[in-house]
C-alpha cells in the first residue's frame, strides 16, 4: 500500500479554509513574518499555486511572486486579496499577555 508524503498530506488539509486559516495563524503566531510567508506560500500551493491566484486576484505576477518570498513584504491591502482568494479573512483578537 503506498504512502502519501508529508507534502501531500499538508497540501491536502490546507486546501479547507479552516485549517488553512490555523496553520497560517498558528506560524504568525510561533515565529516570523518570514516563516508566515513560507506558510502562505503552502497554502498557495494547496489551492493551485501562483498561477490560479493571479487569475482570481488580477496581481502583478512578479509583485506576487516577491510578495510570498521569504523576503516579502505584502502591503496590508494586497495580503487581504491573497486571503480572501484562499477563503481566508484577517480576524484581529486582544492579546493575553501585557502590552509591547
Amino acid at each position: 500500500m503506498a504512502t502519501k508524503s508529508y507534502d501531500e498530506f499538508l497540501q491536502g488539509e490546507l486546501r479547507d479554509p479552516e485549517v488553512a486559516a490555523e496553520y497560517l495563524s498558528a506560524s504568525l503566531e510561533a515565529g516570523s513574518v518570514d516563516q508566515f510567508l513560507v506558510a502562505l506560500r503552502s497554502v498557495a500551493d494547496a489551492h493551485g499555486g501562483i498561477g490560479t491566484l493571479l487569475e482570481i486576484t488580477d496581481l502583478n505576477r512578479q509583485s506576487m511572486y516577491r510578495m510570498l518570498s521569504e523576503q516579502g513584504n505584502p502591503t496590508l491591502a494586497s495580503l487581504r486579496t491573497i486571503l480572501r482568494a484562499l477563503g481566508i479573512d484577517i480576524a484581529f483578537r486582544p492579546t493575553t499577555g501585557e502590552a509591547a
